[in-house]
């Protein structure tokens, strides 16, 4: 039996360990369990959970199935691979992130449900929502407009959906989510390098001279927006948009009529100075109703600060008219 093989009938009889406890039971270096564990996590027989200094090794769920599962889609040309390595990612129960065709794979079997099929399914699922994305930005001004009398924004993008019907969250869906709640700066750096593209591109697109970042109400240690503005590192002028503290803070999420999130923005958003702008950019996380960068938008406008357009970015959106997200 070899040192890989030892490791995997340790971990089956005792159901996770810590690489210390290898060290001590096979008697060798640090150094060399560390080789033998990465050897083992690159090739999906275990997997990791925790951050150092504690960190945990468990048995890969149902190694050889899934294997098999992903060769089968090598073989299958009609079979989405791309589409699903490039757009699929998949943040399991215990922590672990699994991109593209493998947490695809895991994901179905978690479901009982055949990923060959589903596969299909969720080609044909993303080519219904690709009618709605132009240039790479899907356009919201169609939901803006069905949701207030008066908009003020003269464009409103998401990068992408919040989530899709049966797949539930996309990439960027889950990227948000866990890199907000969890306020892990690891996400938050990954989701601010596939934002910053799309930034940069409206700011040349559209010749923007102010960009304002949509404030959160709910306090946190690490604050997303903020550490999005600091990874975007932009060299174009800033406004500043504050969130007046309240003696009880209700985030938007926890709204469920478009009327009260109008009222929350409109009373609880200040832009401050007097600054004067060409074109604004406001980029806010995810748009449930677009309250708040409407609200935004139209103080922008009595104040006289923006003489041209007011574009509005989110990193997600909702499908339809007024739908609620409420986890971000």
């Amino acid at each position: 039996m070899n040192t890989s093989q030892k490791i995997i009938k340790y971990i089956q009889e005792n159901g996770y360990v810590a690489g210390s406890e290898l060290v001590d039971y096979l008697s060798i270096t640090d150094r060399a369990v560390r080789k033998q564990l990465k050897y083992l996590l690159d090739n999906n027989k275990l997997v990791k959970t925790g951050k150092p200094p504690k960190v945990y090794y468990s048995i890969y769920p149902e190694t050889n199935t899934i294997e098999e599962d992903k060769d089968k889609f090598d073989f299958a040309k009609k079979l989405p691979q791309k589409l699903i390595n490039n757009n699929f990612l998949y943040i399991t129960p215990r922590g672990t992130m699994l991109e593209g065709l493998e947490g695809f794979v895991v994901w179905c079997h978690e479901r009982n449900i055949d990923p060959i099929k589903t596969a299909i399914t969720y080609q044909e699922t993303i080519k219904k929502y690709q009618k709605y994305r132009k240039q790479g930005l899907i356009d919201g001004m169609h939901k803006m407009k069905s949701s207030f009398d008066k908009v003020a924004l003269d464009k409103v993008f998401y990068i992408d959906f919040y989530a899709l019907e049966i797949f539930g969250k996309t990439k960027l869906g889950q990227l948000l989510l866990f890199a907000k709640q969890s306020q892990n700066r690891e996400l938050i750096n990954q989701l601010a390098d596939i934002v910053k593209p799309t930034i940069l591109k409206l700011i040349s697109k559209y010749n923007i001279d102010g960009i304002g970042f949509i404030p959160p109400t709910v306090k946190r240690e690490l604050q997303l927006i903020k550490q999005l503005q600091k990874r975007f590192n932009l060299d174009t002028r800033k406004l500043v948009i504050s969130k007046v503290k309240t003696p009880v803070a209700v985030p938007q999420k926890t709204l469920s009529k478009i009327s009260d999130r109008i009222i929350n923005a409109k009373e609880t958003i200040v832009v401050e100075g007097n600054d004067k702008y060409n074109n604004i950019l406001l980029i806010d996380d995810a748009i449930g109703s677009g309250s708040t960068l409407n609200e935004t938008a139209k103080k922008l406008r009595q104040r006289g600060q923006c003489k041209g357009k007011i574009i509005g970015l989110a990193i997600t959106g909702s499908f339809k008219g007024f739908e609620v997200i409420s986890e971000v």
